[in-house]
Order: C-alpha cells, then structure tokens, then sequence
C-alpha cells in the first residue's frame, strides 16, 4: 500500500525534489503544514518580518544559485505582502515560486477569515498562476510551477494551495522535477546575419545584461569578444563577466560607444530606458540575443534578431565571427580614450576629502577595502548609481539590483537570500537611507539566524535622486516629500544586535568598513553623504 502523506508535506518533499534546500516564509496558520513538511524533509525554513521580504530573499537565493526560489506566504495579507516583490521577478524575467495559502475550500464564499482572490490579484504579474483542489496533486503543480519560472523567459509563478488541501492525506508516489534542460540555439539564418554584421564591422559595440548570467554564458561571451576583439560593456548580473582588467571591458564609454557604432551587438537584456529605448545612433545595425521573442524589435527592429540561449548563441558567435583588423584597434582605442577621459573628469570627487562624504569617494573605498569575491547589493537611487560606476566587480552574480523595475526595500532581504545560498561569500549591501526604511527591520532575520552582512547605508537625510531634480526643476521652495532625517541606523544594532560603525569623514571609511567586515556578526555602517554632491545629474525616470 502506497504511503500517505499529508499535504503539506508532499508539498515539501516535491520543492525539496527541485534542489531547494531553505524556504523564506512568515509565520501563518494556513500553511502551518508545509512548515511540518519542510521540518520533517529537512528543508530550511527562514522566517521575516514582512513578506514582501521574504518573496524578494527567495528570488535573490534563485539569483545566487541560478536556480528558482521558494517563498511560502499565508492567505490574505500574507499573499499581498508578497505582490511588490512580484512584480520585480516579473519585469527582470528571475524565476521565483510563491506558494500561497488559502481559506479551505469547504468555506468558499462564505466570508472566511483572510478570504480573497489572490489568483486575480498574482495573474497579471506571473507566468503562470493556480489553484490546488487535491492534495494528489500537489507534487504534479509543484513541479508544473517550477517549469514555468525557469522556462525562458523566467519569470514567477504561484500556485495556491488551501488549508484543508494541505492538511488532507494523499499517497506519496513518485517526486522528481518534470521540465527539459535544451536550449534554444537560435535560427541560423539570423545567426548568420549577426556573424557577417560583427565580422564587417569597424566600430562594433557589445551590451551585455543579466541574461549572460542566468545562461551560464560568461565564458562563451569572453570567447566572442576576443575572436572578434569587441568592446563589451555590462550591466545587471553580468557585471563581472569579463574582470575589470579586461582590455576588452568597458563601462564609461558607453554613451560614445552608442553614439558612434556602426553595429550595436545587444545580448541577454531587452532595449528599454537603460539602453534609451534603442535611440542610439539611426544608422547603426542592431543584433539583438534575448530568449524572450516578444522582446525582439521592442522600440526597434533588429538588423538580425536571435532568439536563443546566451551560451548557446555566443558559443556560436564565437567562432563565426571574424577579427575586425586595424580599425578595430583604432576604434578600442577611441572608447579607452573615452574611459580615461571620464576617470580625470570624475577624480577630484572621487579622491574628496570633504565632509559629509562625496559619493562617488564611497564607491572608491567599498572598491579598495572589499575582496574581490564579495557579493554586492545595491539598494537606492543616487548613491548606488554612484557607487557602481567607482567600484569594481570582479565575477559574474555578484552585483545585484533590482532590475528594470527599480524596486527599493531589496538591499537586506537580497542579502538574505544570498548570505542563505552561499554562506561563505562575503556579502555587502550598499543602501541609501530612504531604501533601508523599507525592510531594514529585516537586520532581526539577519542577527537571529547568525547570517553576517554588512549594510552600508549612504546617509543624506533625503530621497536625493528625487529631491535633486525636484528643487532643479521647481526650486528649493517646492523641496516637498523628498526630506529625510539624518537618523543614525547604526543605533538599531543597541536593538537587534550586531556592529555598529559610523562615518563622517573620508579616512573614516577604510577603518570603518573593516572592522564591520571583520566583526563576525550583521552590521551597519552609516555613512554621512554630502546631499548636494550629485546636483547636476538628470533624473533617470525622465
């Protein structure tokens, strides 16, 4: 006779199946099952403080291991806390499983505690969304959830499991993940196209985004860039793709690059607002790899369009293309002329002295003081913005924002997830203060599961990507909802525990950065920034 097994577990058992070693939940009475489930099939359960937290350190662990998330929420309030974290899965394509509980079935429309139409609700920002009637067959969605997320373009999924669902009996059978692992290689007529559009090319210019993570590609991309000697820039988890040493790398140049190629080379990110929608100059060609087909031609259409696979495309881009010549040389050397020109440019600031701190001399210290294989997470508006232009990343995964939706609130639920997935990286949140009052509770989860993380937290005392161009715009007496006090957070550690350090001068920073790293324990450094340093730059929403 076939073992039964209560629903909750089977639940279980079956995320355990897909390789998920840890769950990110808070605490509710309609998924108390899978809880017990996970306890008695030896999967980590990590409980926060709000789930907006906890979908958001599930799709970090999925960024960090290149695989897909779980987080479990209760019915109601629970399933919404969820909705912001979402939605960022769904516009940065990052697979995630949300599994959500639910009223029990006998007690539909009856007004049940925490009822709701939470489908309704996750339908519009999920690949695909569910509702579990029997508990046979949980295992069956579990895994028809875990296909979707991870089926390109990745993205989340949730499927809705009720209470009597999850407390009710049914046989074990068989567990095991029911998805392919094929790639996609991409037409070979486009891919034809692209080689003969790259190899004739005397100013080609690479883009490379998060897609070149996510597929495993950075190898294949280091291949293609140095058979055909192509500047590449990156952004996203690709950052660090190729090492910053790379003569081939290039991160300053890139509005000089855009403005002057005559093929434009876009891989694994869609042409949206941080390429300017594909405005770069008319009448260069374009070659566009994305695994999403409704992404080819967004905002404009492609010289050679290819739907396919990062690696599986650049491993083949890689020997069709051919080394450009002598203009190819002249043209690297333009785009590194262009790059030193925007270090001398920037180098006062990013060698000030001054008090409160310059942003930019922020970046240059995380830069010198942080181990190459630290895990950064960037979490804010001006101050991240600064901050990644200065400071270096040396492998592919390890820079993580939000993505295209600019969602603040990420930075100590990513390193959550993170620190979770990969216990021994060293992992460093950089944050502003608007972004830290988000989830900056979440310092708790950190200190009572022993997970040591360091929040730099960039103090202005403002919203200052916005509160910039609004006195810019409007001037200093429409300065309206953009002011912050300047709170010292390194106090909260006096409240949850761990090292507190606090920064008002540059040689202050090296110092404090150290002890933080070397203290064992979550951390807060609190950074004094000048709020006028980035006066003058435009608003990245405009």
């Amino acid at each position: 006779m076939a073992e039964r097994l209560q629903g909750g577990r089977l639940a279980a058992r079956a995320i355990a199946a897909h390789g998920v070693d840890t769950i990110f939940t808070l605490s509710g009475g309609h998924v108390m099952p899978i809880y017990e489930g996970c306890r008695l099939e030896g999967v980590r359960i990590v409980d926060v403080r709000h789930e907006q937290a906890a979908a958001h350190a599930a799709e970090a662990w999925g960024r960090m291991r290149r695989a897909c998330g779980v987080a479990v929420a209760t019915a109601g309030p629970g399933v919404t806390g969820t909705i912001t974290a979402v939605a960022n899965s769904f516009v940065a394509q990052t697979p995630l499983v949300v599994l959500g509980g639910a009223r029990p079935l006998a007690q539909a429309e009856q007004r049940a505690l925490q009822e709701l139409d939470q489908l309704s609700l996750l339908r519009p920002i999920t690949k695909w969304a569910a509702l579990c009637t029997d508990a046979e067959r949980i295992p069956e969605l579990v895994a028809a959830a875990f296909r979707n997320a991870l089926a390109q373009p990745r993205g989340p999924a949730y499927l809705e499991l009720p209470m009597d669902v999850l407390f009710a009996e049914a046989p074990a059978g068989q567990v095991a993940p029911s998805r392919t692992a094929a790639r996609a290689f991409g037409e070979p007529r486009e891919l034809m196209k692209a080689a003969d559009l790259l190899t004739n090319a005397e100013r080609p210019a690479v883009v490379a985004g998060s897609g070149v993570w996510w597929d495993g590609a950075w190898k294949q991309l280091a291949s293609f860039a140095e058979n055909a000697r192509l500047p590449v820039f990156l952004s996203g988890s690709a950052r660090g793709a190729l090492p910053p040493d790379h003569d081939l790398f290039f991160q300053h140049s890139r509005g000089v690059a855009l403005e002057a190629a005559d093929v434009v080379c876009v891989i694994g990110t869609p042409l949206d607002f941080r390429l300017g929608f594909g405005r770069f100059t008319p009448d260069a060609k374009l070659v566009h790899v994305h695994a999403d087909p409704t992404e080819i031609g967004r905002n404009r259409a492609p010289d050679a369009g290819i739907v396919g696979d990062c690696a599986a495309v650049l491993g083949i881009l890689a020997d069709a293309v051919k080394h450009g010549g002598s203009d190819r040389e002249a043209w690297l050397a333009r785009l590194r002329e262009a790059e030193t020109a925007w270090w001398d440019e920037h180098r006062t600031q990013i060698e000030s002295e001054a008090a409160p701190i310059h942003h930019y001399r922020l970046g240059a210290e995380l830069d010198r003081v942080l181990d190459p294989g630290t895990v950064v997470i960037g979490d804010g508006g001006d101050v991240v913005a600064a901050v990644s232009r200065v400071l270096r990343v040396h492998r592919p995964g390890h820079w993580l924002d939000p993505g295209p939706f600019g969602c603040l609130g990420i930075g100590p639920p990513y390193a959550l997830g993170v620190k979770t997935a990969a216990p021994t990286k060293q992992v460093v949140v950089v944050a502003g203060d608007g972004a830290f009052g988000l989830n900056g509770f979440e310092l708790d989860t950190l200190t009572r599961f022993d997970l040591p993380v360091v929040v730099v937290i960039g103090n202005d005392a403002a919203w200052g990507e916005i509160r910039i161009p609004q006195v810019g715009i409007y001037g200093a007496d429409a300065e309206v909802a953009t002011r912050l006090a300047p709170t010292p957070y390194h106090r909260l550690t006096e409240v949850f525990g761990g090292h507190a350090g606090h920064v008002e001068r540059p040689d202050e920073l090296a110092p404090a950065l150290e002890r933080a790293l070397a203290a064992g324990e979550p951390a807060i450094v609190n950074v004094m920034l000048d709020p006028e340093a980035m006066a003058g730059h435009a608003y990245r929403g405009m």
